[in-house]
């Protein structure tokens, strides 16, 4: 039972997931050679950025590890990671860039957004407490602790789905930007594309493993009663 619903439901989304990853480094490892006109670094792109958008309360910091870049709202700060706050390349513009773009989201009250911050910590408790409720509820045919785990699950699902949006416009806003205000040319700019569509797709696959790891819980949920 455990192995047929992996088969069916697990490695599908797993090779898929795989796939967006090999992508997505692909795509990085590309464009991150590639060397832009302007001479900023992608510290000094965001910090511009904001500043043209007239946001100053929000800082600019260096951050540990390999593609760990992140907006951190409750701290003001955009966080960078030593290739894309140092560096001068494509990728580290798009990146810089669409960071950012979660900055400018929450200036201007963008409402997935909202939401997702909103879902968030019942998502964070759900993604812990999710599984061993739901491995209890199997080991002691239990179906109150099998349904609590489910409901726990996707609410963990409805995030995927609502990050998506958000990481999909925080990409055009940072596309947007960089094209219109001139940070980029017209041919650096088709790199930025391909490297923020890859990660997008990243995103694209989680929202689809959680689908799957769903349904596979629904199934062995069924089977159970």
């Amino acid at each position: 039972m455990f192995y047929s619903s992996y088969f069916v439901y697990i490695l599908p989304a797993l090779i898929l997931a795989m796939f967006a990853q090999s992508r997505i480094r692909s795509a990085y490892a590309k464009y991150s050679q590639v060397r832009t006109r302007s001479g900023l670094t992608g510290a000094e792109v965001a910090q511009k950025i904001m500043r043209n958008a007239g946001i100053t309360d929000v800082g600019v910091e260096l951050s540990k590890g390999r593609l760990s870049d992140h907006f951190d709202p409750r701290s003001k700060v955009v966080r960078l990671s030593s290739e894309v706050y140092h560096g001068n390349s494509v990728a580290a513009f798009g990146i810089a860039a669409h960071e950012v773009g979660h900055v400018l989201q929450h200036q201007r009250g963008y409402a997935p957004i909202q939401i997702r911050n909103g879902i968030l910590p019942v998502v964070q408790l759900g993604s812990g407490a999710a599984m061993p409720l739901f491995i209890v509820g199997l080991l002691f045919n239990s179906g109150l602790m099998l349904n609590i785990g489910i409901i726990l699950f996707s609410a963990v699902v409805v995030f995927h789905f609502v990050t998506l949006p958000v990481e999909f416009n925080a990409s055009n806003r940072a596309i947007a930007v960089l094209e219109g205000e001139g940070y980029l040319q017209p041919q650096e700019i088709q790199g930025v594309k391909k490297v923020l569509r890859a990660a997008a797709f990243t995103y694209v696959a989680s929202a689809i493993m959680a689908v799957a790891q769903l349904l596979r819980l629904l199934a062995l949920s069924s089977r159970r009663r």
